[in-house]
This record gives C-alpha cells, sequence and structure tokens, in this order.
C-alpha cells in the first residue's frame, strides 16, 4: 500500500529542491493553486500532464513522485532476496562461465510455456509469483542458448529475449527504471539473434514505456514511431501478429503525444490505431496471444478511455466505456486499468456515487492491485473528503486504511 501520499510526496520533494511553491509553480507551469491544494491535502490527486510537469520542475522521475510502485509489497520492501535474484539473473556475473548445452532432459516447449505463464501472472499483477520464477526461467533460457541446432539456439534465443522483457517490467513495476532499462537492452541484443522479426519491435515497445515512466516522452515517441515504421515498410502487418505489434506501438507513440501535451496528434493517432484494430480478427492467426503484444478493438477503447478521463474529458470517458464489451484475450490488467479510468471519470463529473460502485467492482476483480496503486488509493481519499459519504465508501476507505 502507498505509505505516503502524492501530498507529503510534493512537499518533500520540493523542499529538497530548495524550491517555494511559487518557484515550483513557474518551473513546471503548474498553477500554485494546484500546487496548494495538493500538498494540503484538499487534493489528493492530478492528472498525468500535471504529474509530468511536477516531476520536471523538481528534476525527479515521475515514478519518484507518484511514491511506491504496484510491485512493491505492503511492507515497503522493494530490495529482498527475490528481487535481489532477480537483478542478479539480468545482469550475471561478469567473466563468469559460457552455459554448456542443455541437457537431454530440457525441453524448449516446457519452457517457452513457463514464460507465457509467466506473463499471464504478470497480467494479473501476481508479482511475487512472477519474481519467483523469473531467476529460473532466465538462467534455462541462457542454457537453451548453447544448443548446437541453429533452429533451436534462435529458439531459445527468442526465449531469452521474451524472459528479459519480462524482468523489465517487473522492474519497472518495483520502481527501477534503470534496471528495467538494462534487461530490455539484453532482450533486444537476444531478440536480435533469434530470427522472429517481431520481437525487436515487441521489446522496443517496452523500452518506450519505460522511457515514459522516467519522463523521457520524446525519447518514448520517437522509438516507438520508428520501430512501428520500420514493421510497416517489412510488410509484417498482414498477420495478426505483425499488426498487434503496430497497434500497440501506435497506441504508445499516441500516449507519449498526450502526455507531452499534444492531444490532437494522439488523438488522430488513436483514431489510426481503433481502424486498424478492426482487422485483427480477419487475419492468420499467429501463435501464443500471452507472447505478443495487446492489441485489439478492446485495447484501444480502453486506451481512448484513459487518455480521455487524463485530459479532462471526463464525459467522453464515461461514453466511450458505456455498454464496452471487452474480447477475450484482454488482458486482466487493462480491465483493471478501465475500471479505474471510469472511477476517475465519475469523480471528475461529481458522481461519487457511480465511483463508489465502479471501486468496489475493481476491489472485486484485483483487491491486491488495487492496495498497491496510488490513483486507486488517491481516488478513494478524495471521495473520503466529502462531506456526504456513499453507501459503500467506509468500506473501501478501511480496506485501503485512508479513513480516519
Amino acid at each position: 500500500m502507498a505509505n505516503e501520499d502524492l501530498g507529503r510526496t510534493l512537499r518533500r520533494l520540493r523542499r529538497l529542491a530548495s524550491l517555494t511553491q511559487e518557484e515550483l509553480a513557474e518551473r513546471s507551469d503548474v498553477s500554485v493553486d494546484v500546487i496548494r491544494q495538493l500538498e494540503q491535502g484538499r487534493k489528493h490527486s492530478a492528472r498525468l500532464p500535471t504529474l509530468h510537469a511536477l516531476a520536471n520542475g523538481l528534476g525527479v522521475e515521475l515514478t519518484t513522485l507518484l511514491g511506491d510502485p504496484p510491485a512493491v509489497s505492503s511492507t515497503g520492501e522493494n530490495d529482498g532476496p527475490r528481487f535481489v535474484a532477480v537483478r542478479r539473473a539480468i545482469m550475471p556475473v561478469l567473466w563468469g562461465p559460457e552455459p554448456e548445452s542443455p541437457g537431454p532432459d530440457f525441453s524448449l516447449d516446457r519452457l517457452r510455456e513457463q514464460i507465457a505463464d509467466g506473463w499471464t501472472q504478470y497480467h494479473a499483477a501476481e508479482f511475487d509469483s512472477v519474481m519467483k520464477a523469473l531467476p529460473d526461467l532466465i538462467s534455462d533460457a541462457r542454457t537453451a542458448t548453447a544448443a548446437e541446432n541453429d533452429d533451436d539456439r534462435g529458439a531459445a534465443f527468442a526465449a531469452l529475449g521474451k524472459a528479459l522483457q519480462l524482468a523489465g517490467h517487473v522492474a519497472v513495476r518495483m520502481g527501477k527504471t534503470d534496471l528495467a532499462l538494462t534487461s530490455l537492452e539484453r532482450a533486444i541484443d537476444a531478440a536480435g539473434q533469434s530470427g522472429d522479426p517481431l520481437l525487436v519491435p515487441m521489446i522496443v515497445n517496452s523500452t518506450a514505456w519505460t522511457y515514459q515512466r522516467q519522463g523521457r516522452l520524446e525519447d518514448a515517441l520517437s522509438i516507438a514511431l520508428r520501430a512501428a515504421a520500420l514493421i510497416a515498410e517489412a510488410e509484417l502487418t498482414h498477420t495478426a501478429d505483425g499488426l498487434k505489434v503496430w497497434g500497440a506501438l501506435t497506441m504508445s507513440a499516441a500516449t507519449s503525444a498526450a502526455r507531452s501535451g499534444d492531444y490532437e496528434r494522439a488523438a488522430a493517432m488513436m483514431e489510426t490505431a481503433e481502424k486498424e484494430a478492426a482487422r485483427v480478427s480477419k487475419l492468420p492467426d499467429g501463435g501464443d496471444n500471452r507472447m505478443v503484444s495487446v492489441f485489439s478493438p478492446s485495447s484501444v477503447r480502453i486506451e481512448r478511455v484513459r487518455l480521455a478521463v487524463q485530459y479532462g474529458h471526463p464525459h467522453d470517458a464515461l461514453a466511450l466505456a458505456k455498454g464496452m464489451r471487452l474480447s477475450k484475450d484482454t488482458p486482466p490488467s487493462w480491465r483493471t486499468w478501465l475500471l479505474l479510468d471510469v472511477a476517475r471519470a465519475h469523480t471528475d463529473t461529481g458522481d461519487a456515487a457511480g465511483a463508489v460502485k465502479t471501486m468496489e467492482s475493481l476491489r472485486r476483480v484485483a483487491p491486491t492491485w488495487m492496495q498497491h496503486h496510488t490513483l486507486a488509493v488517491a481516488i478513494v481519499r478524495d471521495l473520503w473528503a466529502l462531506p456526504n459519504h456513499p453507501p459503500g465508501l467506509r468500506s473501501l476507505a478501511e480496506f485501503l486504511g485512508v479513513c480516519e
């Protein structure tokens, strides 16, 4: 659970930077009134453009401003033994022994299945389970790259790339973005030796997301657009997998554009993505959906809802979300994000009862994820500050530990 709310974090970081509220307002182009409301606890959340601007004004990463990330345990420990083991797996000892050829009992198919299961657990926010499995997955994949057969070796490098990509995602969720970039760079190197033309751009998309977390929005936008263009130039969008990777990169670029303040450009990209997403179900299916980028009409609509909420169009967000039917391949993490954004939209329109009802749904779907997510806690804090509490709010507030 977040151990420090946004206002206290903001005040602490501002004082560490030796800035007055007025000076931070000037540096970040955020009004003094918003900064005061946050620091005084009269406002517990802010839209992402505001958060990015404040982080830039303070000279810190967005993750630093937001507090404990979702994968940190309730004890606040994010350097426990399991994460240390993941770090060592990502960065094995210098001049260590070269991997030996796998033994007769080794099964590459079983390893791929285990990595795919790891991605499923990640999307379900089962971070502890993923961290427990990752060191062996990475080690086994490295061993497999010593196979004598060229096809097996290429498949092993693909498995290593996906395992290291997963480790990068977990590192981001732990707030360790520099380690995440190290893992993703090594994943790209492995992917380059796999012979799979879609694997490198998939991992580039993860890198763009990590850049976003660091506030490097121009870098994130640039690499996502370049990777998407390379897929289009190579005519790889004629399969479902190729179109999914292109679409995920395009949505990532739109997010970076929107967070940079270019909402019109972002909206145009999302419109293009939504048109292309309709083709996914009509194309030849690829491999395991657990191992490919998320891109479908559902995921595009979820992202459109998110952007509408973040950029001050809550009524549009609720209209987009109303009656939405999610496809079967929509990961649980995307479903939880949708509920969180809908709750925020209800809050922004003054519909406290609707917000509570949505947060109750979120609690049923992803209770652990909800406890760890700073925005979920902030929404309930904002609702708790209202003079009239809708039915169900006290139970939510007690669950998240925000009521006095």
